[in-house]
């Protein structure tokens, strides 16, 4: 008797199809798994001979052959479980097979039968939606999450026994319901850009920085405020649409990440430690995984003591910078995650800086050009703003009232992107950020005044044809913010200033 039941995979963030094929004949007892199964596809056998065991029924003594097709791909994970048992339990007719076509299967099942969690629910609906199947069946837990797909009915369950019932019509068991409101939930943040006192310079550049997706580097001494900024960012970035919400939810989902959560609302923010690996920071491994640039798809990373991380690590930042995606090759396929995030980078003066309340204090120029040749040109080249971040004064500490708002900025901001989005219509551009070289004669017109001062600045300080687009893009981005059609002087005289490691 031959019995198939659809079942999914992952493959990076994607969900594939996977046909699970039973076969029972007589023989010999034998129970053995085919198609390039993972230790834990081929251990799934004693958690079904048990949970079979233990709901009641009988382990068929015969030759039980389970195919994962396509034949061709690793498979991974515990999710094949359940359609394994369940195509055993139409064998025995316990279950009407007639209906196992119907739906997609996937859950990891415990000794006694019950339903565990499992990566990559959301990639799971996506994939029933798309093959037009009549629904999910998954463990309970993951339920919210693959409600996130509004047109697929999903049918979340505790125990084997319950997905038995709903197969045979012997319960009226209804498909989960929840209103996009309760998944998603409100954006909460405990931090705020009031809380910040002083660095005026800095939130101002922060705030070019989120209204046109650019990165930037903070570069000042211990204590000045650079973790307070940089944690600050998210609070005014735009709101994330409902397709954001989507990707970042479906890479949090594939890496195991979403823990109680259905969807992720908020703009990420992560910071990796800069112990950390190439591996870690743009993913790979044995089964790829996403790292952490594609879990700060849509928001922030976050990279302390900058020239701190390793050499290669660093250097693996280029193309998921310029591309806004990461391709991972290995010897029978590549994956590619994607990865459109800002970089804020912090880094001290120099490696050995305590007290002081400007660039160069406790560091001389050799001391600070030994330490900046820790980050390559062309990594520095990818940051459209360079800014100092002084050391904070007692006065503005104690004396200086509460700043503008995360609710303030977030306004002006809003306002910036919307003039973005209506400039780039039709065109792959969310912001200014991402303007190529070819697009700056199109959307940055310059004034005169402002031809001879970027005339004045390429003269003195000897910028580079690619720093002279990365003032342009800057430049835009300050103009959007002042409502200005053209770029003017003072917009690209600000954006010159933001050149720091370049005037030095």
């Amino acid at each position: 008797m031959l019995v198939r039941i659809p079942s999914a995979s992952l493959h990076g963030i994607e969900a594939y199809q996977v046909e699970v094929e039973v076969d029972i004949s007589p023989g010999l007892p034998a129970f053995v798994i085919v198609g390039l199964p993972d230790a834990a596809v081929r251990e799934s056998k004693e958690r079904v001979r048990a949970a079979l065991r233990n709901c009641g029924f009988d382990f068929p003594a015969k030759k039980i052959i389970i195919n994962l097709a396509p034949a061709s791909r690793k498979k991974e994970g515990s999710s094949f479980d359940l359609p394994v048992a369940l195509g055993l339990l139409a064998f025995l007719g316990v279950v009407n097979s007639e209906n196992l076509n119907r739906f997609l299967f996937v859950g990891e099942l415990t000794l006694e039968g019950s339903l565990k969690s499992v990566r990559g629910a959301l990639p799971f609906s996506l994939l029933a939606a798309e093959k037009k199947l009549s629904g999910l069946i998954l463990p309970r837990k993951n339920e919210r999450e693959a409600c996130l797909v509004r047109n697929l009915p999903v049918f979340g369950m505790d125990h084997l026994l319950e997905v038995v019932k709903l197969l045979n019509g012997e319960a009226d068991i209804k498909p989960a319901s929840y209103s996009l409101a309760d998944l998603i939930g409100e954006v909460k943040s405990d931090v705020d850009f009031s809380e910040v006192r002083g660095q005026q310079q800095a939130k101002r550049a922060l705030e070019v920085a989120a209204a046109g997706g650019h990165n930037i580097l903070l570069i000042g001494p211990p204590g000045s405020g650079k973790t307070m900024l940089a944690r600050r960012l998210p609070t005014i970035l735009p709101e994330m649409i409902f397709e954001e919400i989507i990707e970042v939810t479906q890479i949090y989902s594939a890496a195991g990440l979403l823990g109680n959560r259905a969807a992720i609302s908020q703009r990420p923010f992560r910071a990796p430690h800069h112990t950390i690996t190439d591996t870690g920071l743009v993913g790979g491994g044995n089964f790829p995984r996403p790292g952490e640039v594609s879990l700060a798809h849509r928001g922030v990373l976050f990279m302390d003591e900058f020239p701190e991380f390793g050499r290669q690590a660093l250097e693996s930042l280029r193309q998921p910078l310029e591309d806004g995606q990461v391709t991972i090759s290995r010897v029978a396929s590549s994956l590619t995650f994607p990865c459109s995030f800002m970089l804020v980078a912090a880094m001290n003066p120099c490696s050995d800086v305590f007290f002081g309340s400007g660039l160069g204090v406790n560091c001389t120029e050799i001391e600070r050009r030994k330490y900046y040749s820790r980050l390559s040109r062309p990594l520095l080249d990818r940051i459209d703003i360079q800014i100092e971040v002084p050391a904070v004064k007692y006065q503005d500490i104690v004396g200086r009232p509460p700043g503008e708002s995360s609710a303030e900025i977030k306004k002006r901001v809003s306002a910036a992107r919307k003039i973005q989005l209506e400039r780039f219509k039709g065109k792959r551009i969310l912001s200014n950020s991402q303007l190529s070289s070819r697009d700056l004669g199109q959307f940055c017109r310059v004034e005169a005044e402002g031809q001879k001062l970027l005339e004045t600045a390429m003269k003195r300080f000897q910028f580079s044809a690619r720093a002279y687009d990365r003032i342009l893009k800057v430049g835009r981005t300050i103009a959007d913010l002042a409502g200005q059609q053209n770029l003017s002087a003072s917009a690209l005289g600000e954006a010159v200033q933001y050149r720091l490691l370049d005037i030095f």
